[in-house]
């Protein structure tokens, strides 16, 4: 297939009523917010729309009255949405912020065999003893890639592709080349050992969207897009006809799931015309579950590494969902820019 088609005033009515819906939503300082509001930024960049830069800078404004709240791995993807307003306004006190947090990330955030973040949630920093999650990636990785590459700070940089390496050893099965959602360092195992969709999302958009950042010559490049290009061969061919991925990718009696979906198929544009038979099927999937009100369908719900593939069959997908709304964004959004590349 040498192209795929799309409506581009179609695609940008759906991305106004997401983010229409999503900035009605109510959040707090941690990663839904982070999540939802990277897509909402990714909106602003592919349309220009300036509503949308105004509702990121408004809640940011309102939420840092206080200073900078305490931080968790999981709540430095709120950094996102201030290297956005920085660069967008050049105001230092959304970089001031944002060096905060990855300061935080650098030198005080929990870690283990190296480096190696441990996942960390608000409510308690040891819920998880020396767990790497895919989601790390998404919310520390790929925030430290892009601080460092702003500020040429090497030391946030070289970080940033350290949890990139580590998760890749730890989580990436070398048969099936698909992506555990976690690894217990204490066990020495991946505890359910499931390949989840959100989690494979998380590593296959961010190693994308790192290799826009790394050079060539640089020596992670290669071992970061060796990882994207196994771990893609493998998705496409676990996509369900509908266009989405279900949220055990290997299990078809498993429900099928949107935020995942949306954030395996912006990687996948990120190849080229290789995969534009995977990714069509895929833009009418993922446009079918947007409700006329701009809610993103079929999302699951906050998913901790549950103990057996029943566990995440369980997890409900009936509410609205902030990392649905902004992963969904992602892909549209990506739509969007990779039309005005063309």
């Amino acid at each position: 297939m040498s192209k795929f088609v799309f409506d581009e005033n179609e695609v940008k009515a759906k991305i106004d009523k997401v983010v229409e819906r999503t900035m009605k939503m109510d959040y707090g300082w941690d990663w839904p917010a982070g999540v939802a509001f990277f897509g909402i930024a990714e909106a602003y960049e592919a349309t220009g729309e300036e509503k949308y830069l105004h509702f990121l800078k408004n809640w940011i404004d309102k939420e840092l009255e206080d200073g900078l709240p305490s931080l968790s791995v999981n709540a430095c993807a709120i950094g996102h949405t201030l290297l956005t307003l920085y660069k967008a306004s050049e105001e230092e006190n959304y970089l001031n912020y944002a060096i905060q947090m990855a300061d935080f990330l650098l030198n005080d955030a929990d870690r283990f065999a190296d480096g190696i973040l441990q996942h960390t949630v608000n409510g308690g920093k040891d819920v998880f003893p020396e767990q790497a999650w895919a989601d790390t990636m998404f919310m520390a990785g790929y925030f430290l890639l892009r601080i460092g590459h702003m500020l040429d700070r090497n030391d946030y940089f070289e970080f940033g592709l350290k949890q990139y390496h580590g998760h890749e050893q730890f989580l990436q099965n070398e048969t099936t080349n698909l992506y555990y959602h976690g690894w217990d360092h204490v066990a020495q195992n991946h505890m359910s050992g499931i390949f989840w969709a959100r989690g494979n999302s998380w590593a296959a958009y961010t190693m994308a969207r790192a290799l826009e950042l790394i050079k060539v010559q640089h020596p992670s490049y290669m071992v970061i897009a060796d990882s994207l290009r196994d771990l893609l061969s493998a998705l496409v061919r676990l996509q369900s006809p509908t266009g989405l991925w279900h949220t055990i990718l290997t299990d078809v009696d498993s429900y099928q799931e949107t935020s995942g979906s949306a954030g395996i198929a912006a990687a996948l544009l990120s190849r080229g015309k290789l995969y534009n038979e995977y990714i069509q099927m895929s833009i009418e999937g993922i446009l079918s579950q947007i409700k006329e009100d701009g809610s993103v369908a079929s999302v699951s719900a906050g998913t901790a590494v549950m103990d057996d593939a029943e566990g995440y069959k369980q997890v409900p997908y009936k509410r609205v969902q902030g990392w649905g709304q902004g992963l969904t964004l992602a892909f549209l959004s990506a739509l969007l820019k990779q039309k005005t590349k063309n």
